[in-house]
């Protein structure tokens, strides 16, 4: 029979152990992922990058530039946007000089669309000057889809999950 200290002591344990593991889950993505084209996940690696560089540095234009004129923006906490315009009204109003995306090393996972495009998905989390710093940012989670236009990469649906 086990006394309740004993069993304190394992109830201890082994909730640290469940939040250890959770925190390691929420932090990378799946170590077995290996993109099916290298070609197809640099090209998408790269367009995260052009994106979220012109979000972080609030450049509208270029940020504009990597949306369909068809985009759907869902949110988990906004709801749906459906305009471009709409979106960067809301990037300036809300997201300038006020808001820094940083993606989660090595989180980023891209898998193609036959006669379309590719789907991204990944984590990330990000930094708002105007709240208190805090040591540990809530991850989210993300999944774009880009569509191949005319040899341009253009999101056509963003999935944000907080």
């Amino acid at each position: 029979m086990v006394n309740t200290k004993q069993g304190i002591g394992f109830m201890v344990i082994f909730g640290l152990m469940i939040i250890s593991c959770n925190s390691q889950t929420e932090k990378t993505m799946s170590s077995n992922y290996k993109p099916d084209s290298k070609t197809l996940y640099d090209s998408i690696v790269h367009m995260d990058s052009v994106l979220f560089g012109a979000y972080n540095i609030c450049d509208l234009p270029s940020m504009a530039n990597c949306f369909s004129e068809d985009i759907e923006f869902y949110h988990d906490k906004g709801g749906l946007m459906t305009n471009k315009d709409s979106i960067m009204a809301s990037t300036k109003k809300y997201v300038c000089g006020k808001v820094t995306r940083v993606l989660v090393k090595g989180s980023i996972e891209v898998y193609p669309i036959a006669n379309f495009g590719a789907i991204e998905m990944g984590q990330h989390y990000f930094i708002n000057s105007e709240e208190p710093k805090t040591a540990h940012h809530a991850i989210g989670k993300f999944v774009h889809t880009w569509k191949n236009e005319n040899s341009k990469w253009r999101l056509t649906r963003v999935i944000s999950l907080h």
